[in-house]
């Protein structure tokens, strides 16, 4: 079988949703060790692994298991066309359920990810991509103090 890079691409997106679902932070800040992670209007959240892993582990709280009780699926992912430098963009719409010994499952939030990789042979990568930019755009949301410290 032969990836595509959108397969690869693709595969960061859903890395990102297991280790998240995982309430692993540290994996996630080590999945965004590259990265930027921004608001929509592009107001910096944090910069690499130990900003990223903080930034997680201040804001989702985790319940008896450890985990979140979350279950993030990202969809609709498009590409744009490979900008001058090789970096590719890609927009997505997620959407993040969760159920908790408290309240039965539930979508909680909905919105985008403008996400920004780059190819090469980084530590670890074998050739493939990284995240170097994550912009979050929240859509719709419910009910999230079960989910989040912070009030949207």
């Amino acid at each position: 079988m032969q990836l595509t890079d959108g397969d690869r691409i693709r595969g960061l997106l859903a890395t990102y949703c297991r280790l998240i679902d995982a309430g692993d932070f540290a994996g996630v800040g080590a999945l965004m060790a590259h990265a930027v992670l921004r608001t929509e209007d592009g107001t910096t959240l944090a910069t690499g692994a130990a900003e990223v892993e903080r930034l997680y582990a201040g804001l989702v709280k985790l319940q008896d298991d450890g985990t979140p009780g979350t279950q993030h699926v990202v969809a609709n992912t498009a590409f744009d066309e490979p900008a001058a430098d090789g970096s590719v963009t890609a927009t997505s719409t997620y959407l993040v359920f969760q159920a908790t010994a408290e309240v039965p499952l539930q979508p909680i939030i909905t919105g985008t990810y403008v996400d920004t990789f780059v190819a090469g042979d980084y530590a670890g990568s074998g050739g493939g991509w990284r995240f170097v930019e994550r912009r979050f755009g929240i859509g719709r949301s419910g009910h999230l103090d079960h989910h989040l410290t912070i009030t949207l």
